[in-house]
């Protein structure tokens, strides 16, 4: 039986157990990082997406299922760079007389394609991670106007965040280059992780106080 897109895996793992909320709110964050990610750092995403999802009860089939858009999409890329490449080589004269590279270089994916193919395919596999340790209820429960307002809250203070660490790496005398990157992206991960588990605890609470409020007042 083929198993659906996404679909909710009901093999508890470590990712099912983390909120909902803080799936939700790190989803975001984590999912805009990608597109400053060096392909290497990407190639290591992704396998380490690989080994989460298999600690989380997901198999490999089920992993290249939620692949599908990736291929749908990356071929569809694919073939208009080819058709954009091959309409230019024999629409353009002078291209065609004086290019010293074969017809058949058009069909050599550029890497800007393939940096971009690696960031998709990381992208979904953060989606499928979460869909896949959520349940559909537990997705209601954190879709309220609350995450709104937590989102709205949230991007800004990323932006900020990643604002304060780059001046302090510059007033150290820190220089940009892949040092920056790696040393810089761990930490915006892990001041962000903190920011949002620290938010999703105070709206979990606030969400008790408010049920256990209710429950008083029905009560008497």
């Amino acid at each position: 039986m083929v198993s659906a897109i996404f679909k909710y895996k009901t093999i508890k793992g470590p990712l099912h157990k983390a909120p909902a909320l803080l799936k939700l709110i790190l989803l975001l964050p984590l999912s805009v990082l990608c597109a400053a990610l060096p392909s290497l750092w990407l190639i290591a995403g992704i396998f380490t997406a690989i080994i989460t999802a298999f600690l989380s009860g997901i198999t490999m089939r089920e992993q290249l299922t939620d692949m599908k858009p990736v291929v749908f999409y990356a071929l569809l890329m694919y073939s208009l760079s080819v058709f954009s490449g091959l309409f230019t080589f024999f629409t353009d004269r002078n291209l065609f007389l004086n290019s010293s590279n074969s017809i058949f270089a058009v069909f050599i994916p550029h890497p800007d394609f393939l940096q971009l193919a690696l960031r998709l395919t990381l992208i979904v596999q953060f989606s499928a991670l979460f869909f896949r340790t959520t349940s559909s209820l537990e997705i209601r429960e954190a879709v309220r106007l609350d995450i709104i307002t937590l989102f709205l809250c949230f991007i800004p203070e990323i932006f900020e965040t990643w604002t304060r660490i780059n001046l302090t790496w510059k007033a150290r005398g820190g220089k940009n280059g892949f040092n920056k990157i790696k040393t810089l992206s761990f930490l915006l991960i892990s001041i962000s992780f903190q920011k949002a588990f620290l938010k999703s605890k105070a709206l979990e609470a606030r969400k008790n106080t408010f049920y256990t409020g209710k429950s008083y007042e029905n009560k008497r």
